[in-house]
């Protein structure tokens, strides 16, 4: 008798690298503009020459304890920096500034949405977040005059570039919620301003640690680290990839190599790199030209005083007080300019569920369609409010409302001035109204004896002949209701 199969269950954890949004490098003045010409934005500092001396960016110590703190870390009064034995091309000096034993920031929580389940939330561990700099940047390629041959081109221009790393608990057990924390991850940095959090800039990496162990078993697998996935699919992707590759290699008895590997997203598959290295590899030792950092009281209370409200506690404000929808939440929030922008309106006077409509729909749909962001738009939160105002007291219809949005999207304006020169103002005036809806049934003597043979379906109809003639302008309710008594009328005389 065979024994049923086991079921495994997948152990995951990120490393996440962020790149902070300062204007120089964490240990010198030279720039961190993204795709500048390359070898530009270098020094003796950064390059790693002889003799030269480090000097910390206040700017990052500021940024990376402002994400420890929205991330619910213990920040440490007492940190300090260390050397990271580096030998690869991209770092110059061949080691990096980084932080071992004494993080800055440690034993924090961030709070994720359960992709099973969006209703529920989902606690993942931060173990540490720390600072470190960035290596360059290398590019392979090939030469069309000497087949066969290769060279790679350094650009060291995003070497010293300032980055913290956190490092999540291994809390997560699939592909999906990994996705989802790293997105909730980058939510918290860019409302925080301190990362653009730009996936394809390279401002946001994640590195995978991921095993497989038969369900209920405590003790973990055997670890794997995929590396450098710059979206949230591939994380994905790549993590149901190695949860299928790991699974199936101890279904056939073979062992789990610890290793690093990369992702190819061409073949849809993860590919061995190297064997993985240990913390002794890197021969961590104190950084002797940088002084312990000491944070004061002070200072720490000032900086925790500085954050702005959170993605999570304002999706559950927009829930709870303002009434929203969970997908209308999650769409708002998922961008700070666009929750900006609603609260805006709202405060305008605009009902929160029609301005959280106007803007998921036909804003987000103009957005998407023209590849423009909120701030490329004429249209302002008070022009929203004051339309969403004149469709609420029914001074237009909502047709009219959406006749006149491209207009105050991309030329601006006045929503009542808009509304007087197209002739859109909504017609409301019960016995203007009663004079329209004789003629039409006067018109449609056809549809009105079907109407009183019982096909009151054919209401829709006459609401239809109303509406074309007045253009479209015709009051919604009132029309059906004055409708419905004239029908009714119409009926009793038959």
């Amino acid at each position: 008798m065979t024994s049923a199969p086991l079921e495994y269950e997948a152990v995951i954890g990120l490393e996440t690298h962020c790149q902070l949004r300062t204007a120089t490098k964490i240990f010198c003045a030279c720039a961190t503009e993204f795709g500048s010409v390359p070898n530009t934005q270098v020094c003796p500092v950064c390059m790693g020459y002889p003799g030269v001396l480090p000097v910390l960016n206040q700017k990052v110590l500021e940024y990376a304890v402002k994400a420890g703190l929205a991330l619910n870390c213990q920040i440490a009064a007492q940190s300090k920096f260390d050397r990271k034995q580096y030998f690869y091309p991209d770092l110059p000096k061949n080691y990096q500034i980084s932080q071992y034993d004494l993080p800055i920031a440690y034993q924090g929580s961030l709070e994720i949405s359960d992709p099973a389940d969006p209703q529920r939330s989902k606690r993942i561990g931060i173990t540490r977040l720390h600072m470190e700099e960035d290596a360059g940047k290398l590019v392979h390629g090939g030469s069309e005059r000497l087949a066969g041959s290769t060279y790679s081109l350094a650009d060291y221009n995003r070497a010293g570039v300032p980055l913290v790393e956190i490092v999540s608990e291994p809390d997560l057990r699939s592909g999906a919620e990994a996705a989802e924390y790293a997105q909730e991850l980058r939510r918290v940095l860019r409302y925080l301003g301190v990362s653009d959090g730009n996936m394809q800039e390279g401002s946001l990496r994640c590195d995978v640690n991921i095993s497989v162990r038969p369900r209920g078993q405590a003790t973990f697998g055997t670890k794997v680290e995929i590396k450098n996935m710059n979206s949230f699919n591939a994380i994905q992707r790549a993590i149901e990839y190695e949860i299928e590759r790991q699974i199936s290699a101890l279904e056939q008895g073979e062992a789990i190599v610890q290793e690093t590997r990369l992702w190819d997203d061409a073949r849809q598959q993860t590919l061995s790199m190297r064997v993985k290295e240990g913390s002794s590899d890197y021969r961590y030792f104190p950084e002797p030209d940088l002084a312990p950092i000491c944070l004061g009281t002070e200072v720490l209370d000032q900086w925790r005083s500085d954050l702005p409200e959170l993605p999570a506690a304002k999706r559950r404000r927009y829930q709870e007080v303002l009434g929203l929808s969970a997908y209308d939440t999650r769409v708002l929030t998922d961008d700070l300019e666009v929750a900006q922008f609603f609260e805006a309106t709202v405060a305008a006077g605009a009902p929160p569920k029609a301005a959280a409509n106007w803007i998921t729909q036909d804003i987000s749909a103009h957005l998407n369609r023209e590849k423009l962001k909120l701030a490329d738009l004429s249209l302002t939160p008070t022009a929203l409010a004051e339309m969403i105002q004149l469709i609420e007291g029914g001074v237009i219809s909502n047709a009219a409302g959406k006749e006149i949005l491209p207009d105050l999207l991309t030329q601006g304006g006045s929503p009542k001035d808009l509304v007087a020169q197209k002739g859109l103002g909504q017609v409301s005036d019960p016995l203007v109204l009663q004079e329209v809806i004789a003629r039409v049934l006067t018109d449609n003597p056809r549809e009105l004896e079907q109407y009183r043979g019982g096909k009151t379906k054919l209401l829709g109809f006459f609401v239809g002949q109303v509406m074309k003639a007045t253009g479209g302008r015709a009051d919604p309710k009132l029309t059906n209701e004055l409708l419905r008594t004239s029908l009714a009328a119409a009926v009793a005389q038959s």
